[in-house]
């Protein structure tokens, strides 16, 4: 191995490499400048989150649901990070992927546990997006969004630093489970759905202007010890359309299985379609299957279509849920679930709902148990009994258009309560 030179630079060094960067992105010739997504290139042009209230000081602009103020990320030398990841050993490496590895680590001047990301300088992710990531994840914070701690820019090295998080991926609990490995329950699934929908609303609603996520997937939502979500890898984000424009236009970025049809199409980006990345997930929740899988039978390697006549019978609906759940969930939630999936998988991107919408929708779904007595205004079109299958073989509904009425007042329940909600707060005004 030649030896690392550029172990002697220093803090001012990296950040003046990273300016420099910066300004060559402003001028370069890509041929698809549209994804250059913070169009100058400067801090100004990164979305800022609205503020609640009005500013105590100048320098006050970070967003006050996580209570701090933005801090810029730190700069670290590459010998700092070789240090804290034991030279980049195998031992410490915890995951790897189109972008590069990334290592567990402990940083010598804190002794603060982290992820260091390595960005693999012949992958998929270019300085472009190197660049988004450190300036979008120093100024958005939120509880379900990770969190950076820095970055390194020497030379052509790329690294990122971000908080641990110790349980991995929802990929690692859901999708790629060894057998040993106890799979989610149905309370901690709709938990993290939960989490992630509440990531998406702060982009889509809090920041200003809104960011389009435009990578979420299972392997991007990453759980700490008590499994809250948070989302992770801001490569490819987006800033959202303003002012008159409906969508932004954007070469088609993303992973196949998890992008909206319309995106597919035409390249036309909205909110609305981190929305159905959003069902897509939720569906692999729901199932335990992936988006996409092509060790299946021809007619089930894609999700959304193999699942797509279960929507249409309310009765079939408990087929769709994982078999490794065994039965053991609510039929009111397993119902209300999949009618906020098929919301957000609907084909045209105007129809589905906003993410907010979907919020409120599951925010009685992924508070565990005790959650039933809060939804009991919720319709009562079903029995709340848990299904003694897993494929449905035993389910028995009174008529069919029961069922399709139990389905019907699931999809109007999530607007209905978010309006009473909101009367009652303006009430109390």
């Amino acid at each position: 191995m030649s030896c690392f030179s550029c172990f002697s630079s220093h803090e001012k060094k990296a950040s003046r490499r990273l300016n420099s960067f910066s300004r060559k992105a402003q001028t370069s010739n890509d041929p698809a400048p549209s994804e250059a997504i913070l169009p100058q290139q400067r801090p100004e042009n990164i979305p800022k989150p609205k503020p609640s209230a009005p500013e105590p000081t100048k320098n006050a602009d970070g967003p006050r649901d996580s209570g701090n103020n933005n801090i810029a990320a730190q700069t670290f030398t590459f010998r700092e990070l070789a240090t804290a990841t034991k030279n980049f050993r195998q031992e410490c490496l915890i995951g790897e992927g189109g972008f590069g590895r990334v290592y567990k680590g402990k940083l010598d001047k804190t002794g603060q546990v982290v992820a260091v990301k390595q960005l693999d300088r012949n992958g998929l992710q270019g300085n472009r997006e190197f660049l988004v990531e450190v300036l979008m994840l120093s100024l958005l914070h939120h509880p379900n969004l990770v969190n950076l701690i820095g970055y390194c820019a020497d030379g052509d090295q790329r690294l990122l630093v971000y908080e641990y998080m110790p349980l991995g991926s929802l990929e690692d609990h859901l999708l790629d489970l060894t057998p040993e490995q106890k799979p989610l329950d149905w309370y901690a699934r709709m938990k993290i759905a939960l989490g992630a929908a509440k990531g998406l609303e702060y982009l889509h609603d809090k920041a200003n202007p809104p960011v389009i996520y435009r990578d979420l997937k299972s392997s991007n939502i990453l759980l700490d010890k008590e499994f809250n979500a948070k989302l992770s890898d801001f490569g490819l984000a987006k800033l959202g359309p303003v002012g008159d424009k409906t969508h932004v236009s954007s070469r088609v970025m993303g992973t196949y299985g998890y992008c909206a049809p319309e995106y597919q199409r035409t390249g036309q980006l909205t909110v609305k379609s981190d929305v159905y990345s959003f069902g897509v997930v939720l569906l692999e929740l729901i199932t335990g299957r992936r988006a996409i899988d092509t060790t299946r039978p021809n007619d089930e390697q894609n999700l959304v279509a193999w699942a797509e006549p279960f929507f249409k019978e309310p009765s079939r609906f408990p087929q769709l849920a994982d078999p490794l759940l065994n039965g053991d969930f609510p039929i009111r939630g397993l119902h209300q679930a999949i009618a906020v999936a098929v919301m957000c998988l609907q084909e045209e991107a105007a129809v589905r709902p906003l993410i907010t919408d979907v919020v409120t929708a599951l925010s009685f779904l992924g508070n565990g148990p005790d959650a039933n007595t809060a939804a009991s205004s919720m319709p009562s079109g079903e029995s709340d009994k848990k299904p003694s299958f897993a494929n449905g073989e035993n389910y028995d509904e009174d008529t069919k258009a029961e069922r399709e009425r139990a389905v019907a007042e699931a999809i109007e329940w999530g607007s209905t309560t978010r309006h009473t909600q909101s009367q009652t707060h303006s009430a109390m005004l």
